[in-house]
């Protein structure tokens, strides 16, 4: 809810293939990039949770950093109903910008968008406002086989296409990717929640992830009426949704100012589930798909 000295406040960077996904945008975000050397010119897409300051606080100085890098591409923002107005008002500080912001609203219990390569899955969590969780998937195609495309004489030229996807329709012949492509093969998945109660939809979309961050505003034990009161979650309703939820990894993360200390509550954590990891400012990791 505040920045203190070595903690800003919340945000997330995918990136993938040269293009950088955003998840909100607190104080401090434009600090935390320039410290991870990362570019602001490859934001396509800003995702926000919901409309608290602590949330979207930085967004004007990073539109104003983002044109200054030279970005011309337009940008987007998904966001709760209401996403186009908040954008708005952000552009009274930021009113010229080299390129256009094209605002999508969520509006139903839960939405999917496609984003480059990723699928983005919005769902409904349970705050004090609109607040939405995200759950973020990079799809990996079957194995391309070689000897299909040759028995079914499809020319060497549209091979690479068909394994990207592309339907092709040449001399009156159609190839389709299922022509050339084995079964689907399990992709990466990242799910990210802030400010809310837990929730089924959290649990259903969390399942499985390779990377699941969710906050713990709370970790000590007289603190869970304040966690119910103003719908947040402790750390230890945190580590049980991520076991449950046969998680990868977990990282915890949106931590309340009164909480000098998370890492004093790693043990308690991991005891209820060991792939917990209290996350800090800076922290990043690289997924890669499973080998075969």
């Amino acid at each position: 809810m505040m920045p203190l000295p070595r903690r800003h406040l919340t945000s997330l960077m995918i990136r993938h293939n040269g293009s950088s996904l955003l998840i909100d945008c607190g104080e401090g975000t434009q600090i935390a990039i320039r410290k991870k050397g990362w570019s602001f010119k490859d934001i396509d897409c800003i995702l926000l949770t919901h409309f608290h300051a602590d949330h979207i606080a930085g967004l004007p100085g990073l539109f104003l950093t983002m044109g200054n890098a030279d970005r011309t591409e337009p940008v987007t923002v998904i966001g709760p109903k209401g996403v186009e107005r908040v954008i708005a008002a952000v552009r009274v500080i930021a009113p010229e910008l080299p390129f256009e912001i094209n605002c999508l609203a969520i509006e139903q219990q839960e939405e999917s968008f496609q984003v480059k390569e990723l699928v983005v899955n919005a769902y409904h969590v349970f705050h004090r406002i609109p607040c939405y969780g995200y759950s973020i998937e990079l799809p990996r195609a079957g194995r391309f086989d070689a000897a299909r495309a040759k028995a079914q004489e499809i020319p060497l030229k549209f091979w690479s296409r068909l394994q990207k996807g592309e339907t092709i329709e040449d001399e009156g012949r159609v190839y389709t990717p299922d022509m050339v492509l084995g079964e689907t093969r399990r992709g990466l998945k990242i799910t990210y929640n802030t400010d809310t109660r837990p929730t089924d939809l959290i649990a259903r979309y969390a399942e499985g992830s390779d990377l699941f961050i969710c906050e713990g505003m709370y970790g000590e034990a007289d603190k869970v009426e304040n966690a119910r009161k103003y719908r947040h979650m402790t750390m230890q309703e945190a580590a049980v949704l991520g076991r449950d939820c046969h998680v990868k990894e977990m990282w915890l993360t949106h931590y309340s100012p009164s909480c000098a200390r998370p890492d004093f509550f790693e043990d308690e954590i991991r005891a209820i589930f060991p792939e917990t990891v209290m996350a800090r400012d800076g922290q990043s990791a690289e997924l890669n798909f499973d080998e075969e």
